[in-house]
């Protein structure tokens, strides 16, 4: 059923907000141990990501707070450079930090406006992409052009009804959001039990080889990117992994931003990745590791580790080893990203615990990898129905009673 719109009103950004800024437009001296500072790097779905933030002195913190770089609860913090519009979320728990210029800050006039159902008009792909397209530039890096940022254009009901759209697509990302951290807390435990069986109880007696000796490792390639025809969207086509793909889509990579043709595959005799397989990235951003939910093929950044007759390990436990792996002691210069390379990997030392250990280990691990992998086809399933949802109700095409 078909919504009136005689309800709904024609407003812009400015128009409903106290305030449109952004965070500080330089960046002070780091110092260990102090206050949060977040850029768009640090952002991500609901909320800001503590590993390897930025960290401030209490008086360099101090004077930014005063300069209005601390958002508000309710505010609406976007992307603003680089990854623009890539994440938008109201500020919901403690403040305890500050923002760079990256972050722009929206504060909604709540007489005007739900913050909530802010947040998802201005996700809705009408909204981001009207911003995209007319609001954003940068001759380099591509922002967000915040002086004429208030002129974006909205279509708004009355607060009741803004109240209980809010209300749906935010049980859904409530839902997504736990399931999240439920998959956080898993992953947690196995790296606990991983540390506890293998470093802090390991044998003397148990030996250590090379990778390669007890796996067969493959780097992925990458067609010539002049040549646009090797490259997809088209999820008919062949995924193909990045190092940002192994960055957003948890233990189990299922999600791809590109595809290769099969000629691709033939042409340049990229291998391809069976399902279930370890894959790691050791260029760039080094580290990174996930398990293929189908056949896959990546670049040459990723390695991975297809297991054969000489394996003496479950998935499980290699995982494990390369998320906890200590990569910077593989660096013989003082830049990891330069430092290490392929025949590193495949040289790295793994102890072989015997085999009662690693059954006993694999019956105790495997549970909690199923669960996470469960989790995150919850995920997806209630993710695509946020996304189908939300521009309907946006629009008013699906009908919403006031509460």
């Amino acid at each position: 059923m078909v919504l009136s719109m005689s309800e709904w009103k024609e407003t812009t950004l400015g128009e409903i907000s106290l305030k449109i800024t952004d965070g500080a437009h330089h960046s002070p001296k780091e110092f260990d141990c102090g206050k949060p500072m977040f850029s768009v790097k640090n952002m991500r779905d609901q909320g800001f990501d503590y590993n390897g933030v930025k960290t401030i002195s209490d008086e360099d913190f101090v004077k930014l707070v005063n300069s209005g770089c601390q958002p508000q609860k309710d505010d609406i913090l976007i992307a603003k450079d680089g990854s623009v519009m890539k994440h938008v979320f109201r500020v919901k728990g403690a403040i305890d930090y500050v923002l760079l210029s990256s972050i722009a800050i929206v504060r909604p006039d709540k007489s005007k406006v739900n913050p909530s159902y802010l947040v998802y008009a201005i996700k809705d792909p009408s909204t981001t992409d009207l911003i995209l397209n007319n609001f954003v530039g940068g001759s380099g890096v591509p922002r967000i052009v915040l002086k004429d940022f208030k002129k974006v254009d909205l279509t708004i009901p009355s607060l009741d009804t803004q109240k209980s759209i809010a209300s749906i697509l935010s049980s859904l990302d409530d839902k997504i959001d736990l399931l999240h951290r439920q998959n956080a807390t898993l992953e947690k435990m196995a790296e606990t039990l991983f540390r506890q069986w293998f470093v802090e109880e390991a044998k003397e007696e148990w030996e250590s080889k090379q990778l390669k000796e007890v796996t067969d490792i493959a780097i992925g390639r990458t067609p010539p990117r002049k040549e646009s025809k090797w490259f997809t969207t088209n999820p008919l086509d062949i995924k193909w992994i990045s190092i940002k793909d192994l960055g957003d889509d948890g233990m189990f990579i299922s999600n791809t931003t590109e595809y290769l043709t099969k000629e691709a595959v033939d042409t340049f005799n990229i291998p391809v990745i069976p399902k279930d397989t370890i894959v790691l990235s050791f260029k760039m951003t080094v580290g990174r590791v996930a398990i293929t939910s189908e056949e896959m093929l990546s670049n040459e950044a990723i390695a991975h580790f297809k297991f054969n007759n000489n394996t003496p390990f479950c998935k499980e436990y290699l995982y494990l080893f390369l998320k906890t792996y200590k990569y910077e002691t593989l660096g013989s210069t003082s830049s990891i990203v330069t430092a290490i390379n392929s025949a590193m990997i495949k040289e790295m030392g793994i102890v072989i615990p015997n085999e009662c250990t690693m059954m006993a280990f694999k019956e105790e691990s495997e549970p909690l990898f199923n669960k996470i992998k469960s989790n995150q086809t919850q995920i997806r399933t209630i993710t695509a129905l946020r996304d189908t949802l939300l521009p309907k109700l946006m629009s008013g095409e699906v009908r919403v009673e006031p509460d």
